[in-house]
This record gives structure tokens, C-alpha cells and sequence, in this order.
């Protein structure tokens, strides 16, 4: 499949201190860019609806689920960084994309459906964080029409508009060439995941020490009171789903990689980024879940910032989801790189002598100096944007397809072939003991996507029977 990046540098002279040994622009980023990186991709405004997760599952379940899918994906993200170099970890060749590791590792039929299963999470992703930064703007306005005209007033505002304006941006921001650019668009949206993060967490302390009498049990939402047997186990299969794909990054962990710098070796500090990272999101992942559920009790609502668990103060309410917008603007980014790279450099070798996608042409631009322009780049990233934001306006129930989407992904990206790889390159024997727990993990894994996918397209036919077009959507 396709590389991330897609600089076509001229002759180099050798030993030259701007491109690495493969002849790319130099790679600069350490385990912090890294790090700032996969907590862009994974603390998403989901992190605000894992209070409503816990209700369903209780206090025993709830956290343990979350502290094994951070122990999985923490273990399957080692493995795959070992993969970036073939056959050696350190001195092998560099694999640029998953896809690329894949095809190196395995090779044959799996690298297509590895491509194939990737391009589906990652297009998904971009459309639906285009919905939930609309939510989030929109819940701005909302926040302010329940200060001025009560709580119990209607305040429908449609989201469309605020699709216009997070579209308008991206199409901006796409015109960045690839991660190398982007580390400073992760380290700010990873501040903003902290501070609405931080936000929540806050309030609902605030609301637990305010005291008031909310339902929370061991169990979660008890069946006969909140909910019916089946409503039930619908529920705690969505609330696996929204846990387990909650801490997926693995779709992108490589095109992360690519952007380390190579001593020290890129594993070592990949491994390190990705223990930071997800040790960051599980802190926040259970302060936000159980002081959530701490606050709500069995009725905590699917987002407490955006649902409006919370009315007052409107101004914090306001900035927190002001902060989840701009925390999307960058994780779009980070999900619509290797996309982009993708298309580029096949269009690259399918038409090398063309101009119009080879090209490159300076330009300068105010304020910002000198920058490449390449017309095909500008007219292709451009079109995607705007097809994503026409769907997500289409489909506005499209963020129930990522739960679809993201159990379909989940145990090929982020642990089959991470296992499948590591057991190839050790070259470890078939019913060995290491062998045998890997293969039990990785089929468990699969039965939990399975049960998350039946989960998720129970929600989407319930939120298909609830859909109206064109009606402003909360």
C-alpha cells in the first residue's frame, strides 16, 4: 500500500544533513512528539462518554475492562514497533506505513486485507470526527441558550453550519505535507484533551463533593428499574465496543514511528511514546469514567459535556467544548495523513511524467515564508475534505457507524497482525507455550469485536428508527 510521506528529493550528495540514509527529508521527532501524537489519536471526545460505559458494566466490570484494553493494546503496540524495521528491529529495512509491515512481514493476501481494513477505520474516523466536532460547536450555542433561556427550553441548533466551518479548516490544514509538519498541531490538540479532559474530571468532582442521591451499583444499570434483560446486554456490548476502540491507535502507530528520528533506535523510543501515552489515557479514561459515573449515577449520559450533564457554568461548559474542537482539528490530521500520502504516491507512480501531480512550485505566503504548492496535492486533499463533510451532513447518525467500523478493525489492526508478525519474526514454534497464550489472546479479542459489532449495529437500527432528516440534530 501506500508510504506516509512523499518528498521526491533530487540527487543528494551522500552523508547529507538533510535527508536520512533513505533519502527522505530527515526525520527529527523524539518519544515527546510521539507521545503528543498517539494522545491526539486516542483521547477523542469518546473519553467523555465513558462515565455512560461504566453505568452499564458497574464498578467491578467498568474498570477492569478499561485496564485490559489498555494492557493489550500497550503489549500489541510493542510488537508492531519492532515490525517498522524488517527483519532487524534496529538496522533493518524502514517499513513506512502499517501496510507496508505488513507486506514485509506476511506479505500475500493478509497485506491487502490489512490495507483494506485500515483505509475503511480511517476514512470512518474523518467523518466521523467531522460530526462530533459539529456536536461540540453546536453544544457552545446550546450552553448559552440554556443560560439565557432555562433549562428546559428546546434550543435545537442545526449542525450543519458548523460542518462548513470545521471542513473549511481541515482543507486548510491538509495542505501541510505530511506528519513531519504536523507536531505542532498534536502537542496543541493533546493540551486541549487534557483540558477538557481536566474539565470534566473537575466538575463531576464538584458534583460528587456537592452531594445529591444518584443510583450506582457493582452491576451498573439494573435490569427491572433502568433497563430490560435484553436493553442490558445490548448495552454492555456497546460499552465494550466504546472501551475497546476507545484506545485503537495501532492504524496509525507506524506512520508515527516514521517520524522518529533514527538514534536512538526508533523501537526503543516508540515503545516508550506508547507506554506514556497510554498510561496518560488510562489515568484520564478512569478518572473520567468512574467520577463520571460517581457524579450520574445509572442515568449518566452518553457525553456529559455535549449532553448536557452539565448546564452551569455555561462559560466552562463552553470552553471544555471548545477545547474538543480544536483537540479534533489536529486528530483529523493525524487519521488523514496516511490517506493522503497514500493516494499521492500512487498517483506518483502510475503517472510519473505528470507534471500536474509531480510538480512542485514555491509560493509565498504571508507570514509564513516560502512553501511548497503541488496542484494535485491541493485539488485531491481538498476534495476528500469536502466529500467527508457531505457525508457526515448525509448521515449525521455516521458516528454510530464507527462503532461498526472500529469492531471490524479493532482485532485485525490493533491484534492479529501485530501477533502474527511477532510470532513470524521470532520465528517461534507452532503450540509453544508463548505461541499458545498469543493465539488464545488473539481469538478472545476476536469474539469481542464480534459481540461489539452485533452491539453496534443493534444501536444503529435504534438510532435509524429515531432519525429524522433535516431536523437540527442535539
Amino acid at each position: 500500500m501506500g508510504s506516509m510521506h512523499i518528498e521526491t528529493p533530487g540527487t543528494l550528495a551522500d552523508g547529507s544533513k538533510d535527508f536520512d540514509e533513505d533519502g527522505r527529508a530527515r526525520r527529527t521527532g523524539t518519544w515527546v512528539t510521539a507521545s503528543a501524537h498517539i494522545i491526539t489519536a486516542v483521547i477523542g471526545s469518546g473519553v467523555l462518554s465513558l462515565a455512560w460505559a461504566i453505568a452499564q458494566m458497574g464498578w467491578v466490570a467498568g474498570p477492569a475492562v478499561l485496564f485490559a484494553f489498555s494492557f493489550i493494546t500497550y503489549f500489541t503496540s510493542t510488537l508492531l514497533a519492532d515490525c517498522y524495521r524488517s527483519p532487524d528491529p534496529v538496522h533493518g529495512k524502514r517499513n513506512y506505513t502499517y501496510s507496508e509491515v505488513v507486506k514485509a512481514n506476511l506479505g500475500g493476501r493478509k497485506f491487502q486485507l490489512c490495507g483494506l481494513a485500515q483505509y475503511i477505520n480511517l476514512v470512518g474516523v474523518t467523518i466521523g470526527y467531522t460530526i462530533t466536532a459539529s456536536i461540540s460547536m453546536v453544544a457552545v450555542k446550546r450552553s448559552n441558550c440554556f443560560h439565557k433561556h432555562g433549562h428546559g427550553e428546546k434550543c435545537y441548533i442545526n449542525n450543519y453550519p458548523f460542518m462548513i466551518v470545521f471542513a473549511c479548516i481541515q482543507i486548510v490544514l491538509s495542505q501541510i505535507p505530511n506528519f513531519h509538519k504536523l507536531s505542532w498541531l498534536s502537542i496543541v490538540a493533546a493540551v486541549m484533551s487534557f483540558a477538557y479532559s481536566s474539565i470534566g474530571l473537575g466538575l463531576s468532582l464538584a458534583k460528587v463533593a456537592g452531594g445529591g442521591h444518584v443510583q450506582t451499583s457493582l452491576t451498573g444499570v439494573q435490569v427491572g428499574v433502568d433497563v430490560s434483560g435484553i436493553e442490558k446486554v445490548w448495552r454492555m456490548f456497546q460499552a465494550i465496543g466504546d472501551i475497546a476502540f476507545a484506545y485503537a491507535f495501532s492504524n496509525v502507530l507506524i506512520e508515527i514511528q516514521d517520524t522518529l528520528k533514527s538514534s536512538p533506535p526508533e523501537n526503543k523510543m516508540m515503545k516508550r511514546a506508547s507506554l506514556i501515552g497510554i498510561m496518560t489515557t488510562t489515568l484520564f479514561y478512569v478518572l473520567c469514567g468512574c467520577l463520571g459515573y460517581a457524579a450520574f449515577g445509572n442515568d449518566a449520559p452518553g457525553n456529559f459535556l455535549t449532553g448536557f450533564g452539565f448546564y452551569e457554568p455555561f462559560w466552562l461548559i463552553d470552553f471544555a467544548n471548545i477545547c474538543i474542537a480544536v483537540h479534533l482539528v489536529g486528530a483529523y490530521q493525524v487519521f488523514v495523513q496516511p490517506i493522503f500520502g497514500f493516494v499521492e504516491k500512487w498517483s506518483k507512480e502510475k503517472w510519473p511524467e505528470s507534471q500536474f501531480i509531480n510538480g512542485e512550485h514555491d509560493v509565498t505566503v504571508p507570514l509564513c515564508g516560502s512553501i511548497n504548492l503541488n496542484f494535485f496535492r491541493m485539488l485531491w486533499r481538498t476534495t476528500y475534505v469536502v466529500i467527508t463533510a457531505v457525508l457526515a451532513m448525509l448521515f449525521p447518525f455516521f458516528n454510530d457507524f464507527l462503532g461498526l467500523i472500529g469492531s471490524l478493525s479493532f482485532w485485525p489492526l490493533t491484534v492479529y497482525f501485530p501477533i502474527e508478525m511477532y510470532i513470524k519474526q521470532s520465528k517461534m514454534p507452532r503450540f509453544s507455550f508463548t505461541w499458545t497464550w498469543l493465539k488464545i489472546l488473539s481469538w478472545v479479542c476476536l469474539v469481542i469485536s464480534i459481540i461489539s459489532a452485533v452491539g453496534s449495529i443493534q444501536g444503529l437500527v435504534v438510532d435509524l428508527k429515531k432519525y429524522k432528516p433535516f431536523q437540527a440534530q442535539q
